[in-house]
């Protein structure tokens, strides 16, 4: 059985015009003080009678502890992950979107392992617009498609237009 993800990935143009994405730090000891291939795009599973954008923007919502912006959300695909989870990603320009504090759920995990010491951890500790280049070295490598994905779809011409006329 296919395990299925739903996430959003916003972006915006930054002040220097280049692109920018919201993404977010993993929780969890496993991720802790990695740096680089360690944030994902916030999303998480689904039922296959539910709709992808609704989970998409629940799971956002969770994840970040503000509801994604109001926005015209656009299908940029379906992506398969080196797991065979498949995610999928809708995006939407959100230039304000700016949350207070970044308050995510939590996830159960024994800790130390071996303890029988159950703690909480949150499923993303930190949130933030990151660069492309920061991007493409913090994401998690398979969703690194995901991110060739949008800037394909937003194309060379489209970011200057959108740079030369904010």
């Amino acid at each position: 059985m296919t395990v299925r993800s739903a996430g959003i990935l916003l972006y915006r143009h930054g002040p220097g015009g280049g692109l920018e994405l919201w993404i977010g730090h993993m929780g969890g000891p496993f991720w802790a003080g990695k740096k680089s291939h360690s944030w994902s795009l916030p999303k998480g599973e689904y039922q296959a009678d539910e709709d992808p954008l609704a989970a998409a923007r629940r799971e956002f919502t969770e994840e970040i502890g503000t509801p994604p912006p109001a926005a015209d959300y656009a299908l940029l695909g379906e992506f398969r992950q080196p797991s065979g989870k498949r995610i999928t990603v809708f995006t939407a320009a959100a230039a304000d979107f700016q949350p207070e504090e970044i308050v995510s759920n939590t996830f159960p995990l024994e800790w130390p392992r071996g303890s029988g010491t159950v703690r909480e951890f949150p499923e993303i500790d930190d949130a933030r617009w990151v660069t492309e280049a920061d991007a493409r070295d913090k994401l998690v490598k398979g969703q690194l498609p995901v991110l060739d994905a949008l800037v394909q779809g937003l194309g060379v011409e489209g970011l200057l237009k959108r740079q030369d006329h904010p």
